[in-house]
């Protein structure tokens, strides 16, 4: 994927203004109906019933989301617009079940092997998540031409397409990046980093004031291949995108730069730049230590740029908030303006749904411009993967306006992480390596093996 990409209508967005299988803080399962009333999770039998059209033409349809918090950032859009739609059609009711990422997953397999999968569901237009889905004959195929006028940044479709056929719409523009206190910064005289070497010497200054230099989610696993696949990129450089997909296709890791991104990976770890117990931090926790003053750095995805709105964290913390990207490596032949990106979560509807027609609607109406960008835009929750210029308020927020200039930017991406470029098989064996690795447990050779033989 080129930068082009993503980046030429974010460009035109923010002319004239200067905008992240994933996500949001882990809650307990909550199911939703319509109106918005949040309910103790329903029985069983109740969460896996299949949507059926009841009597009189009125149609229930089946959510499953893996936004669990309805009450802010990507989870209260969708909400929001389930609202609306229920307004608009009086006979539709919307039930909603609402698990976070791992819980998501693993339940999403669950129906997977049965016979009543929800009607809407999210999904990931990653390899990993996608491709087994779509062989599987689980998604429903959607009309390309309806979406001409949708908006969608160029190749933003193409994670949810296969042999020619679209299966799914993007939420989101996904960024990687260290989000930062710039209040803590400027207290301590810490620069943003502009080489790797500078971002260790910050951890050493945190450090020395007892605070932890970047809180880490290791416990879902996924953050750290992330990172390994940022270090890959500063060491490697323009042919990235096309490298981690041959390494991965092959098994093959002798490029250099996977040996320089390893060791990287180690000097940090041994530099002590996450948290202690990383490795068994969930995403809620990590993110609070950031959000409670604990850590002067959070390295996650643009999607939680609603951080700077939210008003449940300390207003000390949500005005100070900052992003910047993996800093170039001396010696690397990338740069500061390298960026990991990709189009990730969105949603999609059940090949099998005795409601496939109306759930196709409500999936059209979701992804009106109107709709999701707009309120997505307006509340500072994400960069969609639609343009959005059209819905500048000119109040938008600084982290909004830093994300958008990183990307506007950029000269290379990433794409899909090498983490998801495989089989689901690949990924679970790819994400426990990256932690086994991070806490000491193999090697370079071992986690390279590892890789290599998930292929196999």
């Amino acid at each position: 994927m080129r930068k082009r990409r993503i980046g030429t209508l974010l460009c035109v967005a923010m002319a004239a203004a200067v905008l992240a299988g994933c996500s949001g803080s882990k809650t307990q399962e909550t199911t939703v109906v319509g109106g918005g009333q949040t309910q103790a999770a329903a029985k069983e039998s109740s969460n896996t019933a299949s949507a059926e059209k009841t009597s009189g033409g009125d149609v229930t349809i089946k959510v499953f989301s893996n936004l669990p918090d309805r009450t802010s950032g990507q989870g209260l859009i969708e909400q929001t617009l389930f609202d609306q739609y229920i307004k608009e059609n009086p006979n539709v009711k919307i039930q909603v079940e609402a698990l976070d990422d791992e819980s998501y997953k693993t339940k999403f397999k669950a129906y997977a092997s049965g016979s009543e999968m929800p009607d809407l569901v999210n999904a990931w237009g990653q390899p990993s998540f996608l491709d087994e889905v779509i062989d599987a004959g689980l998604l429903a195929e959607l009309n390309k031409d309806d979406y001409k006028n949708y908006g969608f940044i160029g190749g933003s479709l193409d994670g949810f397409s296969k042999n020619g056929k679209l299966y799914g719409l993007p939420r989101n523009t996904d960024v990687m990046v260290f989000y930062y206190n710039k209040a803590m910064f400027k207290e301590y005289g810490v620069k943003i980093p502009t080489n790797y070497d500078e971002l260790l010497a910050a951890a050493d200054t945190f450090k020395a004031a007892g605070i932890i230099p970047v809180s880490m989610d290791g416990s879902d696993k996924w953050p750290l291949s992330i990172y390994i696949t940022a270090l890959f990129q500063q060491c490697n450089g323009s042919t990235t995108s096309a490298d981690l997909k041959d390494s991965v296709k092959h098994g093959d890791y002798s490029n250099e730069s996977w040996t320089k991104a390893m060791d990287l990976c180690r000097k940090t770890v041994d530099a002590g730049m996450f948290q202690t117990g990383f490795e068994t931090t969930d995403y809620a926790t990590s993110m609070n230590l950031f959000t409670n003053g604990q850590s002067a750095m959070y390295y996650m995805g643009s999607w939680e740029m609603s951080m700077a709105t939210n008003e449940n964290i300390p207003d000390e913390i949500r005005k100070n908030i900052g992003a910047f990207n993996m800093p170039a490596v001396d010696g690397g032949k990338g740069t500061n303006t390298d960026i990991a990106a990709w189009n990730g979560g969105g949603h999609a509807v059940t090949a099998n749904s005795p409601v496939k027609e109306e759930a196709i609607k409500l999936l059209n109406y979701m992804y009106l411009p109107e709709n999701w960008t707009k309120l997505c835009w307006e509340k500072g929750v994400c960069m969609s993967a639609q343009d959005f210029s059209q819905y500048l308020t000119g109040s938008e927020t600084s982290l909004q306006k830093e994300l958008v200039d990183m990307v506007n930017k950029s000269t290379n991406i990433t794409g899909v992480t090498f983490n998801d470029l495989g089989t689901n098989a690949y990924k679970t064996t790819s994400e426990d390596a990256s932690v086994e690795f991070a806490i000491g447990q193999l090697t370079n050779k071992d986690f390279f093996t590892k890789l290599s033989d998930a292929i196999k």
